[in-house]
């Protein structure tokens, strides 16, 4: 039984929209004969490809023997066409250069059947419409009449439940379509045939029963069949049978339609061989230019890819137009080229930050155009080599800044390019970029944020600096080579450099320092301060940092034109990862975020005029200089000392036996005057100058502040005594004699002692050169520089000896009377005001001030 409920179907063509079935409902038994009438356009058709499975309806059900179609997919429909329902065409669509037989045979092919079962059954359906004679037969070779016959066979072979004939008597004549009629009249004693056709009489005639159709709905029905569907199952959802030909199947029969039109099949082969040999030469010719291009593209972008900073300028706006604008000439002026103001004309700043968020937002689409997309955050690892006797920064390299080269402080600058002397640098994070550009001559690739790998250059070869940097050769020997060049001296440089094997380069390992470690805080002033000068605590921060070891040795390959990295030694992008969460994690950096106003290495506001808000002590004191120089005192008697015993020449001592004929000679030899410290140092004034004061009067005030937390000194009133109290301290003493000797001018008394001594020495000499040239003028040059050599080492030990006593008395002529030294400086702050300064120095608050101490 078949039934058709509330069957919904329309066509839409632009804005129009066409119902051709409009809630159709019909009930059809298994055995009848049903005639669908009614005019062109009211849906005949349509309902008939609806029952086929021709056409999808849009709302509604179609049930066959309980089985519903509603979620039928189109593997689903092909089962259903092949077992459940037969078509009859009005033109016959028969196969032409097929026989009848193989005609009826080919609607068995997919339905799994063998080829001798499929003749059998195509025999007998042929036989079951008068043509079992005929089976050879091709249809141009029958009558119309015949063919629909042959159609007929062909749609009842497969013993299916419902038979749909779409106008099978419309190309027959009247005879022949009674001939047709009676066929399908017997059919219908079986099974349920439906047809359509537009001929009422031959409805009337034949059919057991009529349906009308006009506008898609059902105008009337001569013998309706009603069901109880509430004693009826729920309709299920099932598939009908195998719906596909077998392979070998589907091979012959190709195999066999192409026999059947051999010179057809001949030309067209012909044909489609010219075209896909043209269409293969054509795709290896753009295969292969787009491999070229590629690869150009590749190489290019490998040395030069595209980067995108945070600003830029045009270059070409630095070359000078030769070209003259205006006259060629004019008199009296002088043309200006702009060169610097167009330069900076063309410079513009890039929102890296917005541009970051649009690329990994996934709308730029760029992902098709690149094999990557990375970032460079301008991170420099701080690497150090641990020596013998320091640990030595490799990177950012300081091997040259005695010349000032080597690693500038901003990583986007281009002169810090030109002129750094780094051999780390980081490796792109995508690995498939360069792998393969590489051969790996010894170890591996990095595969962790702690391993690097030094990179050979085309032809195998390594700087003389790399192998300074990884410590396979002495360090100081570069350091002298530097020294020499800074001192304008000749450079003496080694020649015993020679090979190294791969595994000499595995193995090296570094040391990696946060560079957040290089600061420490400061309980006294709050703030953090910079020890990265602090060459012992530097040392200690390598030893204790992360090991960075070489893992692998690489070289370009021979096929690869141009090598994305450079010759040195690549890190992984993780590592620079790595350093930005160390330093994310450190105190310092949680402070500064924490407070982004407030520079935590200064105390003071970012932008704050220092000078503005910082403590000045000039304007805290007064100083009495009169008083002040009373403070300090010379005493020259401690100097007066008699020096002449040291620059006595013990003439018995000079070998002069070799001199014959002269005779004792030692009595005649001049004695020299004494040497005074006057006479040396001469009548010196002490001066001091507002600089030298303030920076002496800064470690006075810092040891104060300790002095006064650890005594508890808060009264403002007594800060007088209690500061003259603490000059009288060996603290305070130590500060005011070293403050002292850094005031005098060491240079200018050095010059003067060396001036005096360099005279003595010289009179000494000259009378000495007199007296011994009249003695020995007629005897042999040799022994008189023998001579001479003694007397000269006679003068140098005795001038070494006199400057030793000498400078032991300069260290006790100095003295500094502190309660002078007190009452030479006067305060300037009312008491409230130096009540506020101590209670800020005490707390430690006040940042300015402690910044300036």
């Amino acid at each position: 039984m078949l039934q058709i409920k509330q069957i919904c179907k329309q066509y839409k063509t632009g804005g129009l929209v066409q119902k051709a079935l409009d809630g159709v409902s019909l009930n059809l038994r298994e055995n009848e004969f049903v005639a669908i009438l009614g005019p062109s356009g009211s849906g005949k058709t349509t309902l008939l490809n609806v029952i086929g499975g021709l056409d999808r309806y849009d709302s509604g059900d179609l049930i066959i023997n309980g089985i519903s179609t509603k979620k039928y997919k189109d593997r689903d429909w092909d089962s259903y066409r092949n077992h459940t329902v037969g078509f009859v065409f009005q033109s016959y669509n028969l196969i032409p250069h097929q026989t009848i037989l193989s005609n009826v045979e080919l609607a068995l092919t997919i339905s799994g059947i063998s080829k001798s079962e499929r003749k059998k059954r195509a025999k007998e359906a042929l036989e079951q419409v008068g043509l079992g004679d005929q089976l050879h037969k091709k249809p141009s070779q029958m009558s119309g009449g015949q063919m629909q016959r042959v159609a007929i066979a062909r749609a009842l072979v497969n013993d299916p439940d419902i038979l749909l004939a779409d106008e099978p008597t419309g190309a027959l004549d009247s005879e022949t379509s009674v001939q047709v009629m009676e066929l399908l009249k017997q059919v219908a004693r079986d099974r349920l045939v439906v047809m359509v056709t537009h001929n009422p009489e031959l409805a009337e005639a034949y059919a057991t029963r009529i349906v009308n159709l006009r506008d898609g709905k059902i105008q009337s029905d001569s013998d309706p069949f009603l069901v109880d569907e509430g004693g009826m199952e729920t309709p299920v959802h099932r598939n009908m049978g195998k719906a596909s030909m077998s392979f070998m199947t589907a091979l012959s029969l190709s195999f066999h339609n192409l026999q059947t039109k051999k010179a057809r099949t001949l030309l067209t082969s012909f044909a489609g061989s010219i075209g896909i040999i043209g269409i293969a030469l054509i795709l290896s010719l753009s295969n292969g230019v787009n491999a070229y291009i590629e690869s150009v593209e590749e190489e290019t972008m490998s040395e030069y890819p595209l980067q995108i900073q945070s600003s830029g300028f045009d270059m070409s706006s630095m070359i000078v137009s030769q070209e003259s604008s205006g006259s060629d000439e004019a008199s009296g002026e002088v043309k200006v080229a702009r060169m610097v103001t167009d330069m900076f004309s063309t410079v513009s700043a890039n929102d890296l930050a917005s541009l970051k968020d649009y690329l990994d937002g996934g709308e730029s689409g760029i992902g098709q155009y690149t094999k990557a997309v990375e970032y460079s955050y301008g991170i420099s690892p701080q690497i150090y080599r641990l020596e013998k006797d320091k640990a030595r920064q490799v990177n950012p390299d300081q091997s040259f800044s005695v010349l000032g080269l080597g690693s500038a402080s901003s990583t986007n600058s281009m002169m810090s390019a030109m002129t750094s002397t780094d051999v780390f640098y980081e490796m792109p994070e995508n690995e498939k970029l360069f792998e393969d550009q590489y051969d790996v001559k010894a170890g591996r690739w990095p595969e962790s944020y702690d391993e690097c790998v030094v990179v050979l250059t085309q032809n195998g070869s390594v700087s003389d600096f790399l192998l300074y940097t990884l410590g396979l050769r002495d360090s100081a020997e570069l350091d002298e080579m530097i020294r020499q060049f800074a001192a304008e001296e000749n450079v003496e440089t080694p020649d015993d450099i020679r090979r190294y094997d791969y595994e000499e380069f595995l193995g090296i390992t570094f040391k990696l320092v946060n560079g957040t470690d290089y600061y420490e805080y400061d309980d006294a002033y709050h703030v953090w301060k910079d020890k990265s000068e602090d060459d012992d605590y530097v040392r200690s921060l390598a030893e204790n940092g992360e090991d960075l070891t070489v893992v692998g040795v690489v070289q370009p390959s021979e096929d690869a034109s141009a090598a994305m990295l450079s010759a040195g030694i690549g890190y992984p992008s993780s590592l620079t990862k790595h350093v930005i969460e160390k330093a994310e994690d450190s105190e310092i950096v949680r402070q500064q975020i924490a407070d982004p106003e407030r520079n935590v290495l200064t105390g003071n506001s970012f932008g704050e005029d220092n000078e503005q808000n910082s403590f000045e002590m000039e304007s805290l004191f007064t100083v009495d200089e009169e008083m002040l120089k009373s403070a300090f005192g010379f005493d020259q008697s401690a100097l007066n000392m008699d020096l002449s015993g040291y620059f006595q020449l013990d003439a018995g001592s000079l070998d002069l036996s070799g001199l014959s004929g002269l005779g004792d000679i030692s009595a005649d030899m001049p004695q020299l005057p004494g040497l005074s410290v006057e006479d040396l140092i001469g009548q010196t004034e002490i001066t001091v100058s507002a600089e030298q004061f303030a920076a002496l009067m800064q470690e006075v005030m810092a040891g104060y502040q300790e002095y006064s937390k650890s005594h508890e000194l808060t009264d403002p009133s007594q800060m007088g005594e209690h500061f003259t109290a603490y000059l009288q301290t060996p603290e305070a003493q130590q500060i005011l004699s070293q403050g002292v000797s850094q005031m005098i001018d060491v240079e200018v008394l050095e010059s003067q002692l060396t001036a005096s001594m360099n005279s003595y020495v010289q009179t000494a000499v000259d009378t000495y050169t007199q007296a011994m040239m009249q003695a020995v003028q007629t005897q042999v040059s040799s022994m008189f520089q023998q001579a001479m050599t003694q007397m000269a080492s006679q003068i140098e030990t005795g001038m070494q000896q006199a400057m030793a006593q000498l400078g032991s008395g300069l260290e006790s002529a100095f003295s500094v009377d502190a309660e002078a030294f007190a009452n030479a400086i006067s305060v300037n702050m009312v008491e409230e005001e130096l009540a506020e300064l101590l209670a800020s120095m005490m707390s430690g608050q006040d940042a300015s001030y402690d910044n300036n101490l």
